[in-house]
């Protein structure tokens, strides 16, 4: 359920704050990377670190739901890292190639996301939804 609701959470976060106040990290994300880390990178950071204390407070306090939350903040994060850094940006580079309606929908709508490169403009802010109007851009 966390893994469902994180999507939500994070197409708010990176509209109104990865391109908002926080733009100075999530630009070097719309430029051109410049070696293997970019500043934007301290995002994955910050909420890695949000899910591993509350996994560690959870099961040190005996809060099981505040131990599932950071569970749930942990496997959103590895599907972001696989679907945004491997699948559609290749910073670990590898072919592929997919008939997948699913998946070609969101590298669609996450490529239209970055045909913007200043802070406002953009759209599709989500990582692992997609509206289907993204769906008919493939075709």
């Amino acid at each position: 359920m966390v893994v469902v609701i994180m999507e939500g959470f994070a197409w708010l976060i990176h509209k109104y704050i990865m391109h908002g106040f926080m733009w100075h990290w999530h630009e070097s994300h719309h430029t051109p990377r410049k070696g293997i880390f970019e500043k934007n990178d301290l995002f994955s950071l910050f909420f890695g670190s949000i899910s591993a204390i509350s996994i560690i407070l959870g099961d040190f306090k005996n809060q099981e739901w505040l131990f599932w939350v950071g569970i749930g903040v942990a496997v959103y994060g590895v599907f972001y890292f696989l679907f945004h850094d491997v699948l559609v940006h290749q910073r670990i580079r590898f072919r592929f190639k997919t008939q997948n309606r699913y998946l070609k929908r969101i590298i669609q709508a996450h490529h239209t996301h970055h045909k913007v490169h200043v802070k406002k403009g953009a759209e599709a802010f989500g990582f692992l939804y997609a509206p289907k109007k993204y769906e008919d851009l493939n075709k």
